[in-house]
């Protein structure tokens, strides 16, 4: 059993009984408050350029799904503030119960259904993503929320495979997938310095939330919702939700490209 989760046992409001950083400065998400954000005429236009063959498998890691590549991947989020380029490792989506909520940031207060995290690493200074993980440094998250609408086309190849990795710990190759598909038309992104959003919650994250959402239907979310955090042969348990809600800013200052 996780020791930790998204239920009222194990959820979010216990993090800080195992994992003390949950009550750290930097933690995530947060949400953003334009009415406080600086812009910075000096923040670079973001850039990916990543690469459909590095894509590698799909996971179910019993609280959420995650797409995989390759750790020496020439797939990189570069710009903006970022002095080196980050790799990708992976990237995964946050979900609600139900439509109205689901995203981890919410903008102005505002709750998106769900939300998409591309986890990128510094493999300039660190010689893996584990190594890069808990350094201050270490990741840059590319963060997009999702609006309830439209079906995403981008999304189905996705969301077709899930059902190859229904239970916890299942695992099916996933290749030549292009993750910049499914970023929006415009890259002008906020900036702040905060922390993984579940346990171990290091406060190693450089975050970039996409300014434009991307669309996903009700039906989409309802396939996230579809998957198990159980494993095979046990009672099936729904993964519902996955979403830790804002941490207090504490401080910090959140930045605009735009």
């Amino acid at each position: 059993m996780a020791d930790w989760g998204y239920d009222a046992k194990n959820g979010p409001e216990q993090w800080s009984k195992t994992y003390p950083i949950a009550n750290g400065n930097k933690q995530s998400p947060i949400d953003i408050k334009t009415s406080e954000v600086k812009h910075d005429t000096s923040l670079k236009p973001l850039s990916v350029s990543y690469n459909p063959a590095n894509a590698k498998d799909i996971i179910n890691v019993g609280h959420s799904f995650h797409v995989t590549f390759e750790e020496n991947t020439q797939s990189v989020l570069k710009g903006g503030p970022l002095s080196e380029n980050y790799r990708l490792i992976q990237f995964h989506f946050h979900w609600g119960s139900t439509n109205d909520y689901g995203s981890e940031h919410t903008v102005d207060g505002v709750k998106y259904a769900a939300e998409l995290h591309l986890v990128h690493w510094n493999s300039a200074k660190y010689s893996s993503c584990i190594e890069a993980s808990s350094k201050p440094d270490g990741l840059a998250i590319l963060g997009v929320l999702m609006k309830v609408g439209q079906a995403n086309p981008k999304l189905q190849k996705i969301l077709d495979a899930l059902s190859a990795i229904k239970t916890k710990g299942k695992r099916a190759p996933f290749p030549n997938f292009d993750p910049s598909t499914l970023l929006p038309s415009s890259l002008d992104y906020w900036t702040y310095e905060g922390s993984l959003t579940h346990p171990p919650l290091h406060e190693s994250v450089l975050w970039f939330i996409c300014k434009e959402s991307i669309s996903v239907s009700s039906e989409q979310l309802a396939q996230f919702r579809s998957i198990l955090s159980s494993g095979e042969g046990e009672p099936a348990v729904p993964i519902l939700h996955n979403n830790r809600p804002p941490q207090p800013l504490k401080g910090r200052t959140v930045t605009a490209s735009f």
